[in-house]
């Protein structure tokens, strides 16, 4: 990626007015600017007060400047900071001096970016440091941080040895076919195969809880106009967020509420109707909402209980990645009792959003898919893309268990072994390519 090796300088707290402000400078001209700014060269790792001056040698402001030599920073570059008061007027000019001395405006994530550059941190632990910035419960912070220290990453790192070992295993009875003994056949093999593929199922199924940890639960309300959606999400966010009216197709437009769910974050989100519109308006709120669908974790097809075979259609208009959860509305007015039934894999409940009977089986429901109430001992937080590299993982190890059990293929399942190793290694950074972290970067704040 370019501007690797000139000097950057960013404000790295957040925009508006503080207490203190901290502007952060990194690369090979950072000594330079320190002294420029001090008068004199600083102790490493040691707080210097100082005048910090513009360049016809008024005071800016005066606060604690912080030096930190290369390798032993967070970018592994020589880096400065400076604590100054928190006055966005303050650290514009701060900034516009240290551009002044020799440095440029840092991209957004350029710090963590060269922290990652320089073997300071691998790409999941650079990940992470946004999640714990963006962590919005204590349950996400506490997971955050394991990640950035490295929790997760050390797993992958032993999954992705336990797969070279059995590569290693495989490419040695290819190269000595000689031998008497079979060793594509042999039962220590097959229970490194296991083991390693329990390890993979295990991963994988934690990865998942940590996306949810990290982004919390995208929960869309789908169904017919005047089913009581919009009803449902007032009841669960316990607010009159939707309007609520008898006449069909009130909501046009996708609403959002998130609501905390034993600290993990539940974005609700209430759709338009769905059904064949002719109105302009009403047909782009439609659209909307299955573009909602598309991406959701959970469904919620919310249905009038006294029509619910023809609302059962739209079951087939629900993507197959989002889990479904059928809704049987307005039970006071169909005389029904409260209950949850589950057929074809697909959990059906009775409530009644207006009365709130029933409601707690719904919570319940959405706190199972959530993984509320878990302990959060030992875990992590993931992005999206950490489960798509391990689904491939997972792919490519059993293709190559079925090379091994269906053709006893040596050189087929090596392959498929080596393509799953590079799988693992594209979440850790060890596999990656210049635009993928130039994508996950970009989403960073500008300063870290």
């Amino acid at each position: 990626m370019s501007g690797r090796a000139d000097t950057i300088a960013a404000v790295a707290t957040a925009p508006g007015a503080g207490g203190v402000g901290v502007l952060r400078v990194s690369g090979d001209r950072a000594g330079e600017i320190a002294r420029a700014v001090l008068g004199r060269a600083p102790r490493a790792r040691h707080a210097h007060y100082a005048a910090f001056r513009a360049a016809d040698g008024g005071v800016i402001d005066r606060g604690i400047l912080l030096w930190f030599p290369a390798p032993h920073s967070y970018t592994g570059e020589d880096v400065l900071e400076l604590q100054a008061h928190g006055s966005p007027v303050v650290l514009r000019m701060l900034l516009a001096r240290l551009v002044e001395l020799g440095a440029r405006h840092a991209r957004a994530g350029e710090f963590s970016e060269r922290a990652f550059l320089h073997g300071r941190i691998d790409l999941a632990q650079a990940e992470a440091v946004a999640d714990l910035i963006a962590s919005g419960s204590e349950a996400a912070a506490r997971a955050a941080q394991r990640s950035l220290e490295g929790e997760f990453s050390t797993r992958v790192h032993a999954l992705a040895e336990r797969v070279v070992r059995l590569r290693v295993w495989i490419e040695a009875a290819i190269d000595f076919p000689e031998e008497e003994i079979d060793f594509l056949k042999a039962p220590e093999l097959a229970a490194e195969v296991d083991a390693t593929r329990g390890d993979l199922h295990a991963l994988l199924g934690e990865t998942r809880r940590g996306v949810r940890l990290a982004d919390g639960l995208h929960v869309v309300i789908v169904g017919r106009p005047n089913v009581g959606k919009s009803s449902l999400l007032n009841a669960l966010a316990a607010s009159e967020r939707a309007i609520v009216t008898d006449v069909a197709g009130t909501t046009r437009d996708v609403l959002r509420e998130t609501i905390d769910l034993d600290g993990i974050a539940l974005t609700l989100v209430d759709t338009a109707g769905l059904r064949d519109a002719a109105d302009v308006v009403e047909r782009e709120g439609i659209r909307r909402a299955r573009g909602e669908l598309e991406r959701a974790d959970l469904a919620v097809l919310v249905s009038d209980d006294g029509d619910a075979a023809r609302d059962l259609d739209l079951l087939r208009t629900i993507p197959s990645r989002a889990v479904r959860v059928v809704v049987h509305n307005k039970i006071d007015l169909a005389g029904t009792r409260a209950h949850r039934e589950e057929r074809d894999g697909i959990v059906h409940l009775w409530l009644s959003a207006r009365s709130r009977e029933g409601l707690d089986g719904l919570v319940a429901e959405l706190r199972r898919h959530a993984g509320a109430g878990e302990s959060d001992a030992g875990a992590f937080t993931a992005r999206a893309r950490h489960v798509a590299a391990l689904e491939r993982a997972r792919a490519h190890f059993d293709a190559a268990v079925a090379a091994l059990a269906e053709r006893n293929a040596g050189e087929l399942a090596a392959e498929d072994l080596r393509r799953a190793h590079d799988a693992l290694g594209e979440i850790t950074g060890e596999v990656s390519a210049d635009d993928l972290l130039g994508e996950i970067f970009s989403s960073f704040c500008i300063g870290k």
